[in-house]
């Protein structure tokens, strides 16, 4: 229910013990961000694309006090502010998206982790997520197709049923290499997961990616798995039969 302060809705919260918990403005929620703002923290997420500098434990925490609030959400994500559209997928009702919606949002989201959060705590949960990833998946744009392999990595792994593996390892095999970044880094994991899951497909999957050597030389922290898809497929077999 949204009530009138001056020019400004306020979202009303939940009623705890006679008490509002986490009526507030939008105004107040971004005076909350921009309060939360660390610059040294903006200058290591830039460095990823990621135009904000508020923590993210301090983000959740705050999405945890204003709980889930689907109309605050949707007037956060409008201001285009990246940290106020993070703490709106945090505060979202998932399944209360219309299919339309999605789109929209998702062809805005140009900022890495905004797209990721988007699609991995909203766009999963939604129902229209297979629609979606049929249609992303072929689309012209490189950020909205990324998107469609992310739905369909995670149906790889979850729900393959009438999924055409070979039919995608064809697509990764022709279009991994010169493929935008965003993208080529979704196929790569898509191909990963084929090979991880479906041993069937292993030996090509593995194939493909020492063939297109995508990613091997990408710099890998000590006791992190890398993301060049032969090692990584390797990597998580062996911990599948270790346990």
């Amino acid at each position: 229910m949204l009530v009138r302060d001056g020019q400004e809705a306020a979202v009303t919260g939940t009623m705890v013990g006679g008490t509002t918990v986490g009526a507030m403005t939008v105004g107040e929620v971004m005076a909350e961000l921009a309060a939360l703002q660390d610059p040294r923290a903006r200058e290591v997420n830039e460095k990823h694309g990621d135009d904000h500098g508020v923590n993210l434990s301090k983000l959740r925490a705050l999405a945890k006090r204003l709980k889930t609030q689907q109309d605050l959400a949707r007037r956060l994500w409008a201001t285009g502010d990246t940290a106020a559209r993070l703490l709106a997928i945090l505060i979202c009702r998932p399944k209360a998206f219309e299919r339309d919606e999605l789109d929209g949002m998702l062809r805005e989201a140009r900022i890495p982790k905004v797209h990721d959060w988007l699609v991995n705590y909203v766009v999963k949960k939604n129902p229209h997520s297979e629609e979606l990833r049929l249609g992303w998946s072929a689309d012209p744009d490189p950020v909205v197709a990324s998107a469609g392999w992310a739905l369909t990595t995670e149906r790889v792994a979850k729900q393959p049923g009438d999924l055409d593996l070979t039919g995608l390892l064809d697509v990764i095999e022709a279009e991994m290499r010169d493929a935008p970044d965003r993208l080529q880094w979704a196929m790569n994991h898509c191909l990963a997961q084929i090979g991880i899951e479906h041993a069937g497909h292993r030996a090509r999957a593995i194939d493909i990616g020492e063939r297109l050597e995508v990613l091997r030389d990408y710099p890998t922290s000590p006791g992190c798995t890398s993301p060049f898809a032969p090692s990584w497929i390797a990597e998580m077999v062996r911990r599948q039969h270790d346990k």
